[in-house]
């Protein structure tokens, strides 16, 4: 590679390595993902969860703390609220992330555990198919080539 200089032919080095492409790549997915698991939890998941305890939308639960100060249809200052169902959609939805990213660590586990079995296995196989000779049988043929001379 050509070794430029400056600050942007650094960056340019910087930008251009494997592991930075790979991990810029990294980031997109895992923001498509997220907006994937986004919609599953609030259009479907948090939908049905407001069906069963009966027509209530969870991410629009909040605790007004202190009212909106209105003149006529003007908001003065807006209302203080806490956001509880907001926070419980995102856990549901950090929930569902982290337990698909478990089930593809462990099936990428179990993929690396089978392939150095398989890869043992053909060792072990290989070793059995061309024996070693041991110690004393190497030793006897090193006595006969000295005893043919």
């Amino acid at each position: 590679m050509k070794k430029t200089r400056g600050f942007f032919g650094e960056f340019k080095e910087f930008i251009m390595r494997g592991n930075v492409i790979d991990m810029a790549i990294g980031v997109v997915i895992a923001t498509a993902f997220g907006k994937i698991t986004t919609s599953l939890v609030d259009n479907i998941i948090m939908p049905f969860i407001g069906w069963i305890i009966g027509d209530f939308d969870l991410a629009k639960f909040n605790i007004e703390l202190v009212p909106a100060v209105m003149d006529g249809e003007t908001i003065v200052k807006e209302a203080v609220v806490l956001g509880i169902g907001t926070l419980l959609t995102t856990i549901i939805n950090f929930v569902i992330i982290g337990f698909i990213v478990f089930l593809i660590v462990k099936g990428i586990n179990k993929m690396r555990e089978k392939a150095e079995a398989r890869k043992k296995k053909e060792e072990e196989e290989k070793a059995a198919e061309d024996p070693k000779p041991t110690t004393d049988e190497l030793l006897a043929q090193i006595l006969e080539e000295i005893k043919k001379k």
